[in-house]
């Protein structure tokens, strides 16, 4: 089972306790990664963690939370909104919540909560995995290797390989940085886009990185191998895969 990542925005020590009880006894599915008393200043833990779900009580401080939410650069995590009132649980729903929980909390609800959770997060990723596959597919029957299909915050976007200076791992995600001073956070892991990418221009110089050489302007022995690119930013080649790289770029 896939252990969730949380952030809860609730300033009620009662709510905060059982959650982290909750959390003690599953661990295996829940982490909490941070905990604020309000959406706009959740925000920068939000972007920090980028978090799968949000417990948020949507009380009349939170109730703009989308103002906020929508700006966010990253697949938006799920909402589970709290409340001791139930009278929020039509406004949660039409906020597009995962689901509502009425305080106090209750162990059971939580358990149903977080499986809803796992469930749709689960769909989307299977629906969008199909529609990169599809969009590469016919990249590489069309185009012959030229593009490569991007899944981003909430599109696939179809880039061209050559715009491609590099990417980096961004835990669960990747960051694209293109020519033009473009870049594009997508929502798969960097080891998932390593086998699209046309093999003899794309070399994977760091477990973070994966270059493009036909950007590269310099490549430095100070201090250990590193290159220089166009965008004018230095990456370093780990110390295992020099041999190869050198090899790869026919030095």
């Amino acid at each position: 089972m896939k252990q969730l990542t949380a952030v809860i925005v609730d300033n009620d020590y009662e709510t905060t306790e059982i959650l982290n009880s909750f959390v003690e006894e599953n661990h295996i599915m829940l982490k909490i990664v941070g905990y604020e008393s309000s959406v706009e200043k959740s925000l920068d833990l939000i972007k920090l963690h980028k978090p799968d779900v949000i417990f948020i009580d949507i009380s009349s401080k939170n109730e703009n939370f989308s103002d906020y939410i929508n700006d966010l650069d990253f697949n938006l995590p799920k909402f589970i909104f709290i409340s001791s009132d139930e009278r929020y649980a039509l406004k949660a729903f039409k906020l597009n919540a995962i689901d509502f929980l009425i305080k106090p909390l209750n162990i059971n609800d939580i358990i149903l909560s977080l499986y809803k959770v796992i469930k749709r997060i689960e769909m989307e990723l299977c629906f969008q995995e199909q529609r990169v596959n599809e969009v590469n597919g016919l990249s590489t029957m069309h185009q012959n290797n030229e593009y490569i299909a991007i899944s981003s915050m909430d599109k696939i976007e179809l880039i061209k390989m050559d715009d491609i200076i590099f990417c980096k791992a961004d835990g669960k995600y990747t960051d694209f940085f293109l020519v033009n001073d473009k870049k594009i956070l997508s929502s798969r892991n960097l080891g998932e886009y390593v086998s699209m990418m046309d093999p003899n221009y794309f070399f994977r110089i760091h477990h973070s990185y994966v270059v493009n050489i036909k950007h590269i302007t310099k490549i430095s022995k100070k201090d250990g191998y590193s290159c220089e690119l166009i965008n004018g930013i230095s990456l370093p080649i780990a110390k295992r895969r020099q041999e190869e790289f050198i090899k790869f770029i026919k030095l």
